[in-house]
């Protein structure tokens, strides 16, 4: 009976995902119109941080109880699920355009910082000799893991000076879009087409239909996962990290079918740099993270998958379909890697 009614609520739950996405598109469609400035802007600012939002609320609940040892990966793995799977879905639906700005200052952006985390981390690993030290790689479960169980090791902290400098960082981003947005005024002939009551509303309810949905088919899939007898780490690496992305998976999916490819990379992009520098630094902030030789070798993945989207879309200025199902397949060959270590 219970297998059922979790059948039901993962129904219900993709509905109140793509109606919420539909709404959550147009309120901000809307919004771009209204105070005509481009759907990218939109989508780098509202979009991004309302389909962020979910992490947000698992990393600071998180980092308030002093238990944030799974942000970075939280980060990590959502940043590579956004940017190869939800791009790359984006690209076998639609050629997307890809702007300048995207090209010369987002995408770098969201590079540097990343990077940045990367060698900051690695320093202090180094410095106080975390490398160095011999802890056997034991999980939880009392096991060895190998081929890959030194990776579990310790190697080092997101320190707060760290989180301070990626704060800053994402204020003053925040602050450059807001005076481009000004500066650069978007003409749109369809402004004023939506008031910016309705704007609102259907911006509230539709994340609202999103998270909620997102929560229902999260919940229900690792139910209806475990009477089928998948282990915990399989279900982490897939049911959970698919459902802490499903907000930008399908307003991205939504928007591209719309039309509104500005929005759709925006949000993807976006999302990627709020929680790198806005959700990471948050959590890092209230409680240092622990770092393991996983999460540093993920860091790296991530920079390199960064990089070869960058290399794809710099030469004709957007994604093509081929380009989205070699990152869908750079993809899957990583969850391979991810499942087998």
């Amino acid at each position: 009976m219970q297998l059922v009614l979790n059948f039901g609520l993962l129904v219900i739950g993709f509905i109140a995902l793509i109606k919420g996405a539909d709404w959550f598109v147009d309120g901000s469609a809307g919004v771009a119109r209204n105070l005509r400035v481009s759907g990218l802007i939109i989508g780098l600012t509202i979009v991004a941080m309302g389909t962020s939002a979910p992490e947000l609320a698992v990393s600071t609940t998180a980092a308030i109880k002093g238990s944030n040892e799974i942000a970075l990966s939280n980060v990590v793995g959502s940043n590579i699920f956004n940017l190869m799977v939800v791009l790359g879905v984006c690209a076998c639906i639609h050629k997307v355009p890809v702007g300048k700005e995207i090209i010369k200052r987002d995408l770098p952006l969201s590079i540097i910082m990343m990077a940045f985390t990367l060698a900051a981390t690695c320093f202090g690993a180094i410095f106080s000799g975390d490398f160095l030290r011999k802890e056997l790689p034991v999980s939880s479960d009392g096991f060895l893991h190998k081929p890959f169980g030194d990776m579990v090791r310790k190697a080092g902290m997101v320190e707060r000076w760290i989180s301070a400098v990626l704060l800053v960082v994402f204020a003053a981003y925040i602050i450059y879009l807001i005076y481009d947005a000004k500066k650069n005024p978007s003409e749109d002939e369809d402004a004023g087409k939506l008031s910016p009551l309705k704007c609102a509303l259907l911006i509230i309810v539709g994340l609202v239909l999103i998270i909620a949905g997102g929560q229902a088919v999260v919940k229900s899939s690792q139910f209806i996962a475990r009477s089928f007898g998948m282990t915990e780490t399989l279900i982490g690496l897939t049911v959970v990290a698919l459902g802490t992305s499903l907000p930008e998976l399908v307003t991205s999916i939504v928007a591209a079918r719309k039309g509104e490819t500005e929005l759709a990379v925006g949000n993807v992009v976006g999302s990627n740099i709020f929680n790198n520098l806005l959700i990471l630094g948050v959590s890092s902030f209230i409680h240092p993270i622990a770092v393991n030789r996983a999460s540093l070798f993920d860091m790296i993945i991530l920079i390199l998958m960064s990089i070869f989207v960058l290399v794809l879309v710099g030469k004709n200025k957007e994604l093509r379909r081929w380009g989205g199902i070699s990152m869908l397949l750079i993809y899957a060959l990583y969850m391979v890697f991810a499942i087998i270590r």
